[in-house]
């Protein structure tokens, strides 16, 4: 608390040190500044009258919610900077920076910079957004056992990005699902948010591929990533072919059966009836002649009748 009270007193003595000022410090309401790179927080200080040789003694940047200063640059006598690690103040002319060397998402906030000069004091603030691009999402494909009428989901995974963004599933027809998945988002010790989207697949409603989109907080697209599916979990309704050549082999065999039994009777049946047809031939009754026997003819009739009339 000591090292601070000489800067609380400077503030104090904004205030009190200049009945009017003839300046006022300018700066963008938004900047925006990436992890992992530079950010530079810039003010422009202006006069409100000529003032040709304007001297600026001090510079205070400090972040709202922060008892600490950022960064002090102090240029009057006896006086020295005092930059907290990663922070530090650039002076060129009459533009003051606060440059933050290493952006992290616990950076964004709102800056308020105090100036003091030779024909007065002003402060002004400015906001400082943290943005930091998804990685390439991750997509796999998983076994579904808790959806119903499901029998995979599509899972998709995005991380390293600020602020939140949002996947999305496309087909292969730009046709959209993402209404059919659920999101689920986590936030890791960093501040950076982590992306994790599961799209089921029902049966019969499949396509043959599949895309996941990361976009950003803004609505824009950052990247992509597809997936094809196998034709196997296109249709995976459809009977293996072990199970459709089975019964064909079953009922074969039974026909093949069938046809061998009709076979046996048919040749049984045969068997009996020429036995039926050759049994009279080795009975005892007369035998009839056969008709190629030649049998001598009677006497002739008129021959008699002539020896009798004589």
């Amino acid at each position: 608390m000591a090292s601070r009270a000489p800067l609380f007193f400077l503030v104090i003595c904004f205030c009190l040190g200049h009945a009017k000022s003839f300046i006022e410090v300018v700066c963008d309401k938004t900047i925006t500044g990436q992890v992992n790179l530079q950010s530079m927080l810039t003010c422009q200080v202006e006069t409100t009258q000529e003032i040709p040789d304007l001297t600026i003694t001090l510079v205070v940047w400090k972040k709202q919610g922060d008892d600490q200063f950022m960064s002090v640059l102090d240029k009057r006598d006896g006086k020295g900077n005092k930059f907290q690690p990663g922070y530090k103040v650039t002076l060129n002319d009459r533009t003051v920076s606060l440059v933050i060397t290493d952006t992290q998402v616990k950076d964004e906030g709102v800056y308020t910079c105090h100036v003091t000069t030779d024909s007065g004091i002003a402060k002004t603030t400015t906001n400082l957004k943290v943005t930091a691009r998804y990685n390439a999402p991750i997509v796999d494909s998983i076994d579904e056992e808790i959806v119903r009428n499901a029998y995979k989901s599509l899972i998709c995974k995005a991380t390293g990005g600020y602020p939140k963004g949002k996947l999305r599933w496309f087909d292969e027809h730009k046709m959209e699902w993402t209404a059919s998945a659920e999101l689920t988002v986590n936030k890791t010790e960093d501040g950076l948010f982590e992306l994790f989207s599961k799209l089921p697949l029902m049966k019969g409603s499949t396509f043959s591929q599949y895309t996941c989109v990361v976009y950003n907080a803004s609505g824009n697209k950052e990247d992509s990533v597809p997936i094809i599916l196998q034709s196997t979990e296109k249709e995976p309704y459809k009977k293996p072919l072990s199970a459709i050549i089975a019964p064909v082999l079953v009922v074969g065999s039974l026909i093949v059966g069938l046809l061998f039994a009709l076979l046996i009777c048919r040749r049984r049946s045969q068997q009996k009836n020429r036995r039926s047809s050759t049994a009279p031939l080795m009975g005892t009754h007369n035998m009839v002649p056969h008709t190629d026997q030649v049998i001598d003819p009677p006497p002739p009739y008129c021959e008699e009748i002539k020896d009798g009339m004589a």
